[in-house]
């Protein structure tokens, strides 16, 4: 069985010799781009397994990339990069990032993610392809949400943490415990991403409905209540 390619993108040289050399331990195959525009056309012909991206490069920045990823594919993606304001990060996740890692960085956690990333990756789909409560419509083969008139296609990570807690109807979950679910680990984990994307998902399904919403149980974490 051939390895797991990893896409690096990143104008700096150091940087992708150093991911390089520790993934290469782990693995897994790597190929290398220092510039957005080279980095879309190795996605595209190469297909990798996961793809790590730096925001600020020549060409096109990884935004971009990331939005034409996103229009053609689910593979994950974590953003590398020196912007680790939140709303930078929300502007990621909302594009449908998998997962962010500030620079400076220590390698051996950015090789935990990747590793916990393609553990979810391969994961098993869920039974259940559809959930529904009032005004509601959960698809998680399409990846959309339909309230009343309105379809949203969700990021993929706002859509496995809203799936996720759906289909838990009205238990507790602490952002912990969502880290390890949704996002595969527990010790690099920063818990703000859970409350990002719960932020995200509010913006998007404001609703006046009283059968249903995200709810925060302060102290503890976020529930799904429904009635019912």
């Amino acid at each position: 069985m051939a390895n797991p390619l990893l896409l690096i993108a990143d104008d700096d040289v150091h940087i992708c010799q150093l991911l390089s050399l520790y993934l290469k331990r782990e693995g897994y195959d790597i190929h290398v781009c220092y510039r957005g525009d080279d980095a879309l056309d190795a996605f595209r012909a190469e297909q990798p397994a996961l793809v790590i991206l730096d925001v600020m490069m020549p060409g096109l920045d990884g935004w971009e990339v990331l939005s034409q990823i996103r229009q053609e594919s689910q593979t994950p993606v974590i953003l590398l990069t020196a912007k680790s304001e939140t709303q930078d990060k929300v502007h990621g996740f909302d594009l449908g990032a998998d997962d962010y890692v500030a620079k400076p960085f220590e390698p051996p956690e950015l090789v935990a993610r990747v590793k916990a990333l393609l553990r979810r990756s391969v994961r098993q789909e869920p039974v259940t392809e559809t959930l529904e409560f009032p005004d509601l419509l959960l698809d998680h083969v399409a990846y959309t949400v339909t309230q009343r008139d309105k379809v949203w296609e969700l990021p993929p990570k706002e859509m496995e943490l809203l799936w996720f807690l759906a289909s838990h109807k009205n238990q507790v979950f602490t952002r912990d415990q969502l880290l390890q679910k949704i996002w595969g680990f527990e010790y690099y984990g920063d818990s703000r991403t859970v409350d990002v994307h719960v932020k995200r998902l509010r913006e998007k399904l404001l609703t006046q409905a009283e059968a249903w919403q995200i709810k925060t149980v302060w102290g503890v974490g976020y529930k799904f209540e429904a009635e019912g």
